[in-house]
């Protein structure tokens, strides 16, 4: 599978991870995932090594996985630990056993040769902080990962994809600026409007009447997070000069673009905001508007990947000025293919 290898990718919510144990393919390669007595996230592989029963379709016992099969039982760290009619355990008798970092109530596992830097995982740090209140969700998309980044690094087709949520006339109408850190490898995307419409997913949540300053401002970390830093405000309202910004609205959407094979994905998505934190309509609505958008790209992009897998080879896309974010993010990601 053609994916940037050696990299950290997030496999799970935190919640998800509990005494059962979930199966998930990231990049290809199927995952078994539970949580430990004293609460430590694991993932191995989901094969057991004697005739490839999925170890998700197993049973616990303890901290040890027992195949559902034959019996092999397995450690946290996927070493077998016994096997059936017989004391001796075969030396070759172990399963992978995948790095895994927990933090920002994400669970990262490192799909790659070695030990991953966990220093080098984004944060998000509003998904687990007491000043926001955060809803999320993750949907199955039926295309390749890659048409969700190029979605996601080019929001303009919320004018026409998401109009009556999250589109106005004015996201496709205004210029955006691209960098690249490319010691970093991040992405960012920055698209600063004034004085233009307020989208119902905004009016409605933060209660702001008439026209806004609105600001979209990307970070994108391949291969797989991606950060849309959102500022709504009332028109001419900017923040202070020390940076504090009291009378705006923060909104901190994310996603986790996560390859499953190589036409299908994992589409993580969240939304985190700073206002109306105990207001349970707001939670409800923001969920709800939010998976209708994020729907609405998995239709579009489905329908993308069909023409894409039917057209000849060597067709040519035309790009234009809005395509800057995405053709970078293109050019970090197959660099990333190409080292693994």
């Amino acid at each position: 599978m053609a994916v940037a290898r050696n990299q950290w990718y997030v496999a799970a919510y935190s919640e998800e991870v509990g005494d059962g144990l979930l199966a998930r393919t990231i990049c290809g390669e199927p995952l078994v995932m539970y949580r430990t007595g004293a609460g430590q996230a694991v993932a191995l592989a989901d094969r057991c090594v004697h005739r490839r029963f999925p170890l998700s379709a197993s049973n616990r016992d303890g901290d040890r996985i027992v195949c559902g099969y034959h019996g092999f039982t397995y450690a946290p760290d996927g070493a077998c630990v016994a096997v059936p009619g017989q004391t001796r355990i075969p030396r070759t008798a172990r399963v992978p056993a995948y790095q895994v970092v927990e933090q920002d109530s994400l669970v990262w596992v490192w799909i790659g040769d070695g030990t991953g830097d966990a220093d080098s995982i984004p944060r998000a740090p509003w998904l687990s902080s007491p000043d926001y209140v955060t809803v999320r969700g993750m949907e199955p998309l039926a295309a390749r990962y890659e048409l969700l980044v190029d979605n996601l690094l080019d929001l303009s087709h919320e004018t026409y994809l998401h109009a009556g949520y999250i589109g106005t006339p004015e996201v496709a109408q205004t210029p955006i600026t691209t960098e690249v850190d490319d010691e970093a490898g991040i992405v960012y995307v920055s698209r600063r409007m004034k004085d233009v419409e307020c989208p119902p997913f905004y009016s409605e949540s933060t209660g702001v009447e008439g026209r806004i300053d609105r600001w979209q401002d990307i970070e994108y970390h391949p291969p797989c997070f991606y950060l849309l830093h959102s500022r709504i405000a009332p028109t001419g309202v900017e923040p202070g000069p020390d940076g504090d910004d009291p009378h705006a609205f923060h909104v901190e959407v994310g996603y986790a673009i996560v390859p499953e094979t190589d036409t299908t994905t994992h589409d993580f998505w969240w939304v985190a905001r700073d206002f109306a934190l105990d207001d349970e309509g707001v939670s409800r609505f923001l969920r709800d508007s939010n998976r209708t958008v994020v729907l609405q790209d998995v239709e579009a992009l489905n329908l993308l990947e069909t023409v894409i897998a039917a057209e000849p080879e060597g067709y040519q896309e035309l790009s234009i000025n809005i395509d800057t974010g995405g053709l970078a993010a293109r050019r970090v990601l197959q660099r990333l293919t190409a080292e693994r």
